[in-house]
């Protein structure tokens, strides 16, 4: 069913929120007219696999995909709506620059200590750093452990599939082979477009990203494409599980028509198993992200440790005739760069959370889809040289499921 066509049941709170989104159990979801195209979800993907491979030095020619652009990202982009919710902790990096400036420029204009300042003194501004700065580089390192496990996931799900391929190719006539290869292509595909029903939603949906990888590799036909038709892929995995009971079919007619023994049989249902647990993994972790408590509790001390900071910083930088310009600028520079660490360093955390959408730091899904099918691909029509210049056997030609 269209999204912009669904009602609220008691299962499902819908509330329209714009044009291009709407809200399904509290999370926003993209309409999908509004999703992104292939080509779109392409370039993304090239950009990403070129920060990947990119040179830490020299760090002040790169731009794209850099904490510089983060935290800059509200002068450039003023006036975009959608990117207000990305710019609120750059814009209290700004407040807190101008804080300091502020009191600077003060300090610099009168020719006396006031008393505030000397109250100042008294307090322990360092003690508080120090404790978020804790706390900060816990969430960072539990956000990554998370990606980490998440990525190791998707290369499993790979890592099975190549493994079933190999079997098919030397254990099943072609003609069965390339079937069960070609289910569980599809349910790889599958399992990703069904993670916008979960968790934060992801850029791919049915519409541009299964069926173009469908059209152009003849993964299923339209007779099974019907079979699955009442699955809406776009939100759930129930049309990704369906396929991989395809698969166990597929074992089972072979074994059934004497293609494998038991215990061939048995290797295969246990990678398909395996490739099912390591995508139940990925929907486990995308439907269960840090609690919100925890990342509201991060920003909240950061909000109000940094001004603090600032207000300390600038009020024992010397006043009157103690001031002076290079003090200040140095002092300056040790504000802004206490900014990127605790701004970086809870930004590097949430943008570690959902690690297929489509920023730049996210995984490679396409890379991780594309690599498998060009490796099946070259495993299911592999030929074995001839050895001694004896001929062997006829065997079956095999079909390439990308012609």
């Amino acid at each position: 069913m269209p999204t912009d066509q669904l009602t609220p049941t008691p299962r499902m709170n819908l509330l329209a929120i714009g044009r291009d989104s709407f809200r399904i159990n509290g999370v926003i979801k993209k309409r999908k007219e509004t999703r992104l195209t292939f080509e779109e979800l392409q370039s993304i993907e090239k950009h990403r696999r070129d920060i990947l491979l990119r040179d830490e030095l020299p760090f002040w020619l790169f731009w794209t995909g850099t904490c510089f652009k983060e935290i800059s990202k509200d002068l450039l982009v003023v006036g975009l709506a959608p990117a207000l919710k990305e710019i609120s902790g750059d814009l209290l990096v700004w407040l807190t620059l101008a804080i300091y400036s502020g009191i600077r420029i003060y300090a610099n204009s009168v020719d006396y200590t006031p008393d505030s300042v000397y109250l100042l003194e008294k307090t322990n501004i360092g003690a508080l750093g120090g404790f978020i700065s804790f706390f900060l580089v816990l969430f960072v390192n539990q956000t990554n452990d998370r990606f980490l496990e998440m990525y190791g996931f998707s290369k499993a799900c790979s890592a099975r599939i190549q493994d079933v391929a190999g079997l098919a190719r030397t254990q099943l006539p072609p003609e069965v082979g390339d079937k069960l290869v070609r289910h569980f292509n599809a349910a790889h595909i599958a399992g990703y477009v069904g993670l916008n029903g979960i968790g934060q939603g992801s850029p791919y949906s049915k519409t541009y990203f299964f069926d173009v990888y469908n059209k152009q590799y003849n993964l299923l036909t339209q007779e099974e494409m019907k079979m699955i038709e009442h699955h809406d892929m776009d939100q759930s995995s129930l049309c990704m599980e369906e396929l991989c009971t395809w698969c166990h079919d597929d074992v089972a007619e072979a074994h059934k028509a004497g293609h494998i023994d038991s215990y061939q049989a048995q290797f295969m249902y246990d990678r398909i198993l395996a490739f099912c647990d390591a995508m139940d993994g990925i929907y486990d972790y995308t439907d269960q992200p840090p609690h919100f408590f925890y990342i509201h509790f991060l920003v909240l001390l950061s909000a109000l440790y940094l001004p603090l900071f600032a207000i300390d910083t600038a009020c024992s930088s010397g006043w009157g005739n103690e001031c002076y310009l290079g003090l200040d600028v140095l002092n300056g520079l040790i504000v802004f760069l206490q900014c990127i660490f605790i701004v970086g360093l809870w930004s590097l955390g949430t943008k570690m959370i959902d690690p297929y959408g489509d920023d730049l730091e996210d995984l490679s899904v396409i890379l991780y889809v594309e690599s498998r099918l060009e490796i099946c691909i070259t495993i299911m029509n592999s030929k074995r040289a001839l050895t001694n210049m004896q001929m062997l056997p006829p065997v079956y030609k095999v079909r390439p499921y990308h012609a």
